[in-house]
């Protein structure tokens, strides 16, 4: 099992005696508990034999090479293509057969992402698996108040709500879109928020480059100094499939790689409408836009950190919409890997994803498919571990929990099979012998508290328990739990200096330019 380290808050109600008055205390007393990252002790699904990955490969070296990537209103990144060797026509380049990958080769295979409070620095890269929540929903749904746009109010009750989930690593970023403050400064208010309401790691913005630098003046201010010698964000940089980089993604890359922080060069495919409706065709393209991204990257600055990423989901040829959890879309992603892998960098795919307009059980089928090609598929950084609803629109505080939740079974499966004189239980099969049962053998006895993952969510009860507790389904249980975390959440300690340069920064950087809401 990862190694869990358990961070106890003072109780908010003391025992004074011992034996069973202490032990009631203890069970009642607000804990919070963080797991480490996944290390993965089980082997990745590989769905691609030799000659597929092959043909991939030179199919996709072809798209580089005869078609060519767009850099669109990008001068710079023109003129970097052709020092390294690019044939640039107009806005358009094509890279010779071979040159992304000699360029990829600076690429760190994994690195460290460090968080305000170093047990919570996460390992990206090789066998280990991080898990952060959803990203990007201009919408959030709960019991209470129905679907609408989200707030700060509401990006701050995430924030917390991630803080205290013991299985996500990771804070994430824009884990909802809040809409009532301006565009051009909300990043500022959603910086703050990870930094000061969780000490977990969390991403940059990048919605435009100056924002970018906002992200890395606030860290520098978070960490003490200068962030150039340790990686401190990992932020999500999406490319315009088919074959396109806009100068706003890549103008917040170039900051993010001059200062030697992380980025996530993924493309955001439909496939269908982004790219060709087969497997084999999506990989081509989604490897030949990675290269191009991982690349530039590395003519910005080598050895930055970055992760190639694979985000895909099929489309419903009645509708247009897209669809998630389906089979063509773990076959792309357990390919992808696959092909990630060979060129010795950290990958990122999967998430919660799902459709649904409510955490029922459309959206438990499609999760569950999602997360499991994840783990199998041997991801790195899974973005949208939890609280992905409605095809990314909406941000679900129950479907969070839920899903949250669930990420232990990934933990577990990943542990493998423990193999140990202990777990071969050659003592306890000998105590039982034929027809008696293992209930009371000392075996049992030893192991029953730790032997089987438990949900904190999902219901276990008999029919009659379930009943008189008033037969509450998973969505009305998790919207109970949401409630007791936001109202158990004890903030993070952080140095008061810190947080008021913090509060200074965000206070002159907002006062600085006027509000725009466009």
């Amino acid at each position: 099992m990862a190694d869990i380290e358990a961070l106890s808050s003072t109780p908010r109600r003391r025992a004074r005696g011992g034996g069973g008055a202490a032990r009631r205390a203890e069970r009642t007393a607000v804990k919070f508990e963080f797991a480490k990252y996944i290390e993965r002790n089980i082997p990745n699904f590989e769905i691609l034999n030799e000659e597929a990955l092959q043909i991939i490969e030179a199919n996709a070296e072809t798209v580089l090479e005869e078609i060519g990537v767009n850099f669109l209103d990008n001068p710079v990144a023109l003129q970097r293509w052709r020092d390294a060797g690019a044939d640039v026509d107009g806005e358009r380049v094509r890279i010779p057969r071979g040159l992304a990958r000699q360029l990829i080769k600076t690429a760190p295979s994994e690195y460290i992402q460090h968080a305000r409070n170093p047990e919570r620095n996460v390992r990206v890269g090789g066998n280990s698996m991080v898990l952060a929540p959803v990203y990007g929903p201009p919408f959030v749904r709960d019991m209470q108040g129905g679907r609408r746009y989200a707030t700060m109010d509401d990006f701050r009750k995430m924030v917390k709500l991630i803080y205290m989930s013991k299985w996500v690593h990771h804070s994430g970023g824009t884990v909802c879109e809040p809409t009532d403050v301006a565009v051009n400064k909300r990043h500022l208010d959603m910086l703050y928020a990870h930094m000061t309401l969780s000490d977990k790691p969390y991403m940059g913005s990048v919605t435009a480059p100056e924002r970018a630098e906002d992200s890395v003046k606030m860290s520098e201010i978070l960490f003490g100094g200068p962030v150039q010698d340790k990686t401190v964000m990992t932020s999500l940089i999406n490319i315009n499939s088919p074959l396109t980089f806009d100068d706003i993604m890549m103008g917040a890359m170039e900051v993010y790689a001059k200062n030697n922080q992380a980025c996530i060069v993924s493309p955001f495919i439909v496939g269908g409408a982004m790219a060709p409706v087969s497997v084999a065709g999506t990989l081509t393209q989604v490897l030949a836009e990675g290269l191009a991204g991982v690349a530039y990257n590395q003519l910005c600055n080598p050895g930055a950190p970055v992760i190639m990423g694979a985000f895909v989901s099929s489309i419903d040829m009645n509708s247009g919409a897209p669809t998630f959890g389906t089979p063509e879309a773990s076959k792309i992603l357990y390919g992808a890997g696959q092909l990630v892998r060979r060129l010795n960098l950290p990958f990122r795919s999967g998430g919660s994803l799902c459709g649904s307009k409510l955490p029922d059980a459309q959206a438990a089928y499609e999760t569950a498919n999602t997360l499991n090609a994840a783990l199998l598929g041997g991801v790195n950084f899974c973005l949208h571990s939890a609280g992905w609803l409605e095809g990314g629109l909406v941000t679900s505080f129950e479907k969070f929990v839920m899903d949250a939740d669930q990420l232990g079974v990934l933990h577990s499966i990943a542990e493998g099979v423990d193999m140990s004189e202990n777990a071969q239980a050659m003592d306890a099969i000998a105590e039982v012998g034929p027809g008696g049962h293992y209930l009371g053998c000392a075996h049992t006895q030893a192991n029953f508290k730790s032997s089987f993952w438990k949900s904190k969510v999902l219901d276990y009860k008999p029919f009659e328990a379930w009943v008189e507790d008033g037969f509450n389904d998973t969505m009305t249980i998790a919207a109970m739990k949401v409630q007791r975390m936001l109202n158990e959440y004890q903030q993070p300690t952080i140095d008061p200096a810190v947080d008021e340069a913090l509060q200074a920064f965000v206070a002159e950087r907002k006062a600085s330019e006027p509000d725009a809401f466009g």
